[in-house]
């Protein structure tokens, strides 16, 4: 089977030097088995988005020597989440329908609020907040809501286990760990964790390179790939950059951003 792989950049800014290092893992990964690599522009975190990034993120990304291969029709092939919001909406509309998400009104402090309530000891919490359920028994016709709630996936109370080929096996019960989760807005504009599985399924990407800060988004992913019965890529989540410090490179460790460090003279190899 062809490995297919993707480069899959969020330009909400800067390409910086951790970035790097996840889509030289990921491009390496593909390119020693001679398989396929697609680039995908994730922009659909609209307020965040910066125009000016898409540009410079491509730019940056072919300066560190890193390509990825075309489409039959397409000269330079680059795959963007805006000109896909139909397809998406057409695959919530089919989990809207098999009551697999529910419209949720809850805020964010309404969410913190419940989660600060007594839980029970013996799950430990994977990521932050897990949301409590507050809306899950309301129903999914969404006339009559306000105009700002979200459609949240449904989890069911039951553990999940997968292989990472980086970490081994992961295993947790997502729904008491995690929490329901957000899938699209009320105009159907989708998140993040239905948008990528949707566009890893069309794209016929089977194999994922990531930080491993996105390790509990695969439990969501998996998921949804289950519900739609759609097959799972492999997945291998590697170690983030860090400074001198051991945390997570930021701000506070100087400007990582590969742009910048090229305005210093710092060349593609020696990143």
């Amino acid at each position: 089977m062809t490995v297919v792989g993707r480069l899959a950049p969020s330009p909400t800014g800067a390409l910086h030097v951790g970035n790097a290092s996840s889509f030289l893992l990921a491009w390496l990964s593909v390119r020693q088995k001679r398989g396929r690599l697609w680039l995908r522009i994730e922009d659909i975190d609209s307020p965040r988005v910066k125009a000016e990034s898409i540009d410079a993120t491509i730019e940056d990304l072919k300066w560190l020597g890193l390509d990825w291969d075309c489409t039959d029709s397409e000269d330079e092939a680059v795959f963007r989440q805006t000109q896909r919001l139909d397809r998406y909406r057409g695959v919530l509309e089919q989990c809207v329908s098999a009551g697999k998400v529910y419209p949720c009104v809850c805020s964010r402090s309404d969410v913190a609020r419940a989660a600060s309530a007594p839980h029970d000891p013996s799950w430990e919490l994977l990521e932050g907040i897990a949301y409590p359920g507050t809306c899950r028994q309301r129903p999914a016709d969404p006339n009559g809501l306000p105009d700002k709630f979200a459609w949240r996936w449904a989890f069911e109370d039951q553990h999940a286990t997968w292989h990472d080929q980086v970490l081994g096996i992961q295993q947790a019960n997502p729904a008491r760990q995690l929490g329901d989760f957000v899938v699209a807005k009320a105009d159907s504009t989708p998140a993040y964790q239905l948008a990528v599985v949707v566009d890893d399924h069309d794209q016929g990407v089977n194999e994922v390179v990531r930080g491993n800060d996105l390790i509990y988004s695969t439990y969501r992913q998996q998921d949804i790939l289950r519900f739609l019965d759609w097959p799972s890529p492999t997945y291998c989540h590697v170690p983030l950059v860090v400074g001198p410090d051991g945390r997570r490179l930021a701000k506070r460790h100087g400007d990582t951003r590969v742009r910048q460090l090229r305005r210093e003279g710092i060349t593609s190899g020696a990143i």
